[in-house]
């Protein structure tokens, strides 16, 4: 099976946009300075280009090569310095209580595997650490404005909050939030959004 992500991010355009996501942007202020980051699911890097130019250091992760190839050449044109690596998020390992900081902006993935990555992200992250996060919510197949097209790789709200019930919960929402992003998420969109100290 190819990898429909690579493909996707081949494009010479950044399909998602080259700027952070308006939660990212609008949360980030609760980061420590200078922390050290990881990004799940990065893509094309908007965001962890945006925290290293806040003076943060950024590991950006994605099974993408094409979006880490983007991100690479985002983060030039820009004056940082991203570290990247390829990792497939279901399989691959991932360092224990390593950052300051995680975050993911819609990560796609089946039902089966969506836990496995939360807590892959959660784990990260040493104690007293932030994890933040954006998904889109089942409810989204009704917008048409962005993400995948069936329920199976979206979330549900009542599941993540089971997952994140141990930590302490900053911030919980679900709703409409617009969302102007690249070619690929554009309108109002239906959200969840979580931000939590572990």
């Amino acid at each position: 099976m190819g990898n429909s992500w690579h493909e996707r991010f081949g494009a010479e355009q950044y399909v998602y946009g080259e700027e952070p996501n308006q939660f990212i942007k609008d949360q980030s202020h609760r980061l420590e300075k200078e922390s050290k980051i990881v990004a799940f699911a990065e893509g094309e890097g908007r965001n962890a280009v945006y925290l290293a130019r806040q003076g943060h250091h950024v590991t950006a992760y994605d099974y993408a090569e094409n979006g880490l190839n983007k991100t690479n050449a985002l983060a030039e044109r820009n004056k940082v310095k991203i570290s990247t690596e390829i990792k497939d998020l279901i399989h691959d390992p991932v360092p224990a209580e390593e950052f300051d900081a995680a975050f993911m902006v819609f990560g796609h993935f089946s039902k089966n595997d969506q836990k496995t990555v939360m807590d892959k992200l959660i784990s990260t992250v040493m104690p007293g650490g932030t994890i933040m996060f954006e998904v889109y919510s089942e409810d989204q197949v009704k917008y048409g404005t962005g993400g995948p097209k069936t329920v199976e790789m979206l979330y549900d709200p009542s599941d993540v909050l089971e997952w994140v019930k141990d930590y302490k919960v900053l911030h919980f929402f679900y709703g409409e939030q617009e969302r102007v992003e690249g070619e690929l998420h554009t309108g109002t969109g239906h959200v969840i959004q979580v931000i939590l100290k572990k």
